[in-house]
């Protein structure tokens, strides 16, 4: 059977082990995909308003097998829906609807639907399948790969979650074409995070490439999201549940941008954006701590400007409130906070901060 995605990497981990399938315009062999990947006939497609067309299309596409049964299940679009409450509504349509442990959840959206879905999966019945079909470039590069699936509490972020890995992953770079530009840009803030901790080359990629990756170039987007993924499946295979301290490195400006978004109640801030301001701070940080020389701090800032991301905090920010939302992070230890902060560009490293006029510093020198 031959099944035309361009690209296939491989998450291999102690006692699991699940394909990245990447590709363009390939998911009208929805059907071939999933036979290949479960020999379940129970399907719960879990979407947003924002991708329910794109849910309805492979829903449709699942029923031309008849022995198949699917049911839709559409959530409110917005980082609001990462809820106690709406993971309540989920699990009670499931069991009304008589899912069981051999039904599969279908993740189809960005990184909310991945997220809450995963934690779904991951807590009824005790853990069922489910294949993650990210729609945003952000889940595309990051939230899809690697297990991680939660929701959040009002003050802070994906603090209530699992380790639950997909039984695969299925890129179909289609699936951006209605994508708003806005949040293009904001899945691209991972992308240059993975530069920015883990490979200069891919880093020097970016800058070298801003017009095609600005326009859509197809490959160039194929490009990056597979050595996003790459870069990422690397790090999950070394540290799968953050014990060994690789695994944190993936939260570079995180502990600022999970505060941001906190205080301004998940409705100002795209997680991309907040993310290109917390990487900000961070690499301030890092200069700060006499780990870098601060030439990386202008070229980071320069590469995210380029490509249309945010690199100021309001200027009305509670700065108070914001050091308060930053201490529920979940790198602090004893009460201090360990960042994530950068030896050289594409190289990083965990230090702790108890030094807090410094920290207020990394915030306010990025005031717009």
């Amino acid at each position: 059977m031959t099944i035309p995605y361009s690209t296939k990497l491989t998450v291999s981990l102690a006692h699991h082990e699940y394909p990245i399938l990447i590709g363009t315009d390939w998911l009208t062999h929805f059907l071939k995909i999933i036979r290949a990947q479960t020999s379940s006939k129970r399907f719960f497609l879990i979407t947003d308003e924002n991708v329910e067309p794109h849910a309805i299309r492979l829903q449709d596409l699942l029923h031309k097998e008849e022995s198949f049964q699917t049911e839709l299940l559409t959530i409110p679009a917005g980082e609001e829906s990462k809820s106690i409450t709406e993971a309540t509504t989920l699990w009670n349509r499931l069991l009304d609807l008589g899912a069981d442990r051999k039904s599969v959840i279908l993740a189809v959206g960005g990184g909310v639907v991945g997220d809450l879905a995963g934690f779904i999966a991951a807590t009824f019945g005790r853990g069922i399948p489910f294949i993650q079909i990210p729609s945003s470039l952000l889940a595309q590069v990051d939230s899809s790969v690697g297990g991680k699936v939660g929701i959040n509490l009002p003050q802070a972020k994906n603090i209530v979650g699992a380790f639950w890995h997909p039984a695969a992953v299925l890129i179909d770079t289609t699936l951006l074409d209605t994508l708003p530009d806005r949040e293009y840009a904001a899945g691209l803030a991972e992308v240059v995070k993975y530069g920015a901790i883990l490979d200069l080359e891919f880093f020097e990629f970016l800058e070298q490439n801003i017009d095609k990756i600005n326009q859509r170039d197809p490959e160039t987007v194929r490009k990056l999201i597979a050595r996003s993924c790459q870069l990422k499946a690397k790090v999950v295979q070394a540290d799968e549940r953050e014990k060994a301290g690789q695994r944190a490195l993936l939260n570079y400006g995180h502990t600022f941008g999970h505060a941001l978004e906190a205080i301004t109640e998940y409705g100002t801030f795209l997680h991309g954006e907040a993310i290109s301001i917390g990487m900000m701070s961070a690499i301030w940080l890092s200069k700060a701590l006499g780990l870098i020389d601060g030439s990386e701090l202008p070229r980071q800032q320069k590469l995210f400007e380029s490509l249309h991301l945010p690199t100021c905090y309001p200027s009305d920010l509670d700065i108070d409130r914001f050091l308060n939302a930053m201490t529920y992070d979940k790198k602090r230890d004893h009460g201090t906070i360990h960042f994530v902060v950068l030896e050289s560009l594409g190289k990083a490293q965990t230090s702790p901060v108890e030094n807090l006029s410094l920290i207020r510093q990394a915030i306010t020198n990025f005031l717009s």
